[in-house]
């Protein structure tokens, strides 16, 4: 193990202010410290100022703390953004383990802390010690296409939106398991826990484990079918990494820090769910310090969406608008 200062060198970024620079459709892009698009906010027009180098990670040191993201580009950057470039040759890929790995320490950064300082001593592998499949896996193996389901463009105006509450929308049952079952090493069924990654995945488990195993590991138990939850649906963390949503297209299991959401009077689709798994994210910032979200709870909440002329969610614009963004073919 290493300091990252040891495999990276470490500067503050350009520091612009973005709404100070010239927008454009195709200029040069503009990292700031969200944490999604890689971190990009918009495309400016280029200035006399020497942009961060390619072949870079950007890492952000406040707000969203510690999200990071490789740039194989030039590009310009906010206030409060670190450029992390590498002191040894490494692949794209290691570049993107690495990115992983330094986000893997937000945790450390809770409660207003800013990554300045100590960014440098954060520890990660040394090179020589990353996993075997991260130099054995090449990017350029993959086709990635981003062309859109649909063509027909569609924009988003959520002044127009209705809002409902959750019972309106969703059947909210409950998770099974206060403890999880012993692990017996394989098995095709996924456990969704209160994890914030992995489509909520932390573990894969036979349907003889399942049987087995009693709600509280203790027993009495009762029949599989009541621990394996049909597919088609949302679950959503009530607890830990509260507010993190992912659609589940097979059977499961799950922790009861885990809501499973299943449409009401409709069938789901991933493109649905893919809208709807965002909004419902972006819900998190209500149960930060421990609140949590049981399902007692959750029926009371409410949810934005699109509407009809009638006042009914349009499950079509939904769709469509999903299927007319770039990459959704991957869905």
């Amino acid at each position: 193990m290493k300091k990252l200062s040891e495999i990276f060198n470490i500067w503050y970024g350009v520091n612009l202010e973005f709404i100070n620079c010239e927008q454009v459709k195709d200029g040069m892009p503009f990292v700031s410290r969200q944490a999604t698009g890689n971190g990009i906010v918009g495309y400016v027009t280029p200035i006399d100022i020497v942009p961060n180098p390619p072949h870079t990670l950007s890492i952000a040191g406040s707000g969203n703390v510690l999200s990071t993201f490789y740039h194989d580009y030039e590009y310009y950057s906010g206030r409060d953004v670190y450029i992390a470039e590498p002191k040894q040759t490494l692949t794209r890929e290691q570049m993107l383990f690495y990115a992983y790995l330094i986000e893997a320490n937000k945790y450390r950064y809770n409660y207003g802390r800013q990554a300045n300082k100590t960014l440098g001593d954060i520890v990660v592998p040394d090179v020589d010690e990353l996993p075997d499949y991260v130099s054995k896996v090449s990017l350029n193996d993959y086709e990635f296409d981003a062309r859109p389901l649909c063509n027909e463009k569609t924009s988003l105006n959520t002044e127009k939106w209705g809002w409902f509450r959750y019972d309106e929308i969703f059947d909210v049952r409950k998770g099974f398991y206060n403890k999880k079952p012993d692990d017996d090493g394989g098995g095709t069924v996924p456990f969704i826990g209160a994890y914030d990654s992995n489509n909520g995945i932390t573990s894969w488990y036979t349907g003889e484990a399942i049987e087995r195993a009693s709600k509280t590991g203790d027993g009495p138990n009762v029949p599989i079918g009541k621990k394996i939850f049909k597919p088609n649906c949302v679950t959503v963390s009530n607890n830990g990494s509260v507010g993190y949503a992912f659609y589940q297209p097979g059977e499961f299991t799950c922790s009861h820090d885990v809501n499973p959401l299943y449409l009401k009077n409709r069938e789901l689709n991933r493109y649905i769910a893919v809208f709807l798994c965002t909004l419902i994210e972006l819900e998190r910032y209500r149960w930060a310090y421990g609140r949590k979200w049981r399902p007692v709870r959750m029926p009371n909440s409410l949810i934005k969406l699109p509407i009809t002329k009638d006042g009914a969610p349009n499950w079509r614009f939904m769709e469509d608008y999903v299927k007319s963004l770039p990459y959704s073919r991957l869905i």
